[in-house]
């Protein structure tokens, strides 16, 4: 079975490279930028650059879909870039092509706020894509930077999957109808982004799910089987959000950035914002079988399960990482 996970945001090491080959996976999709510019990003871009000299029998870098093919042969995890910020074009849309000769694959339009380009999920209102966003996203399309809008607002959402001349993505996100978190998706959302051939990756981020960390397998395996019928399996794969072995201080990074003196709580508690505890069925990346076996459990056949897993995610970067 190939398993490609297309979100993941841990503090990376050596043991959880290895976990990755224990666990089988194949392919990771892995945030390099919050709130970095483009200066800060290209130091990321590095940083990844020192792991696969160091492990080259563990890691590689994934450029295009059949970069999963060759880790596969050789026994490897490739891991893909993103964004969940447009931080790192800063106001230049000629950054754009940039960081995808660099290795970005998938940029969020937004992070929680409103930017330059779209609205956030936490903003009041919702003003939709901007003057600048819909020049972006035709530069997106154009080199094969995937639109990614796990953060974004309704409307802005909507707008970018009619707008894109390319399928968009959101990479981790669960069906609000099924738990009502503010960064979960409604139903009308979701049918724009998956009518119009994108994918929905579903999060396993506590926050994300019914009953939070006590979400069930069980839980989560029906919503997802319920999604395939409203959205298509086809349009259907795994965005674990595993923040794994990070520091409770980085979520103040990812929610805070350099824009404001005060903590954002979020989604969490009124108290200082932290990491909760994952679901005892999903603790790290050995742990992707538990969600096969589940999935199975549900009536899904094996080539629907098989899709969920990662083929559904190869199929998507085969078609949308090369330029037009």
């Amino acid at each position: 079975m190939m398993i490609v996970d297309n979100l993941q945001y841990a503090n990376w090491s050596e043991k959880i490279f290895r976990q990755m080959r224990e666990g089988g996976v194949d392919a990771v999709h892995v945030t390099i930028s919050y709130h970095e510019n483009f200066r800060e990003t290209v130091l990321n871009f590095e940083q990844w650059n020192r792991w696969f000299e160091q492990y080259p029998d563990l890691i590689m870098k994934g450029l295009w879909a059949e970069d999963i093919d060759r880790a596969r042969e050789t026994g490897r995890t490739a891991i893909f870039f993103g964004f969940q910020n447009p931080s790192p074009i800063e106001d230049d849309i000629g950054l754009v092509e940039i960081v995808h000769s660099l290795g970005a694959r998938f940029m969020q339009l937004t992070y929680n706020n409103q930017s330059l380009l779209a609205t956030g999920c936490y903003e009041k209102e919702d003003t939709g894509i901007t003057r600048m966003g819909r020049q972006v996203i035709k530069e997106m399309n154009r080199v094969g930077l995937v639109v990614d809008m796990s953060h974004s607002a309704d409307r802005s959402t909507i707008e970018a999957a009619e707008i894109s001349e390319r399928p968009i993505a959101i990479t981790h996100a669960n069906p609000h109808a099924w738990h009502s978190a503010l960064r979960n998706k409604r139903h009308e959302v979701l049918k724009a982004v998956t009518d119009a051939g994108g994918m929905l990756g579903f999060s396993l981020y506590p926050h994300h799910l019914k009953n939070k960390s006590d979400c069930t397998l069980q839980s989560f395996c029906e919503m997802i089987a319920r999604a395939a019928d409203s959205y298509g399996v086809h349009n259907l794969g795994i965005g674990s959000d595993l923040c794994q072995d990070q520091p409770d201080s980085v979520v103040e990074w990812m929610r805070v950035g350099r824009w404001s003196k005060e903590i954002d709580y979020g989604e969490g508690s009124a108290s200082a914002p932290g990491f909760p505890p994952m679901p005892s069925w999903f603790q790290d990346n050995r742990d992707f079988g538990n969600i096969a076996e589940g999935l199975a459990q549900t009536g899904l056949s094996q080539s629907e399960v098989n899709g969920i897993m990662g083929e559904n995610w190869y199929r998507f970067y085969k078609e949308n990482f090369v330029p037009t």
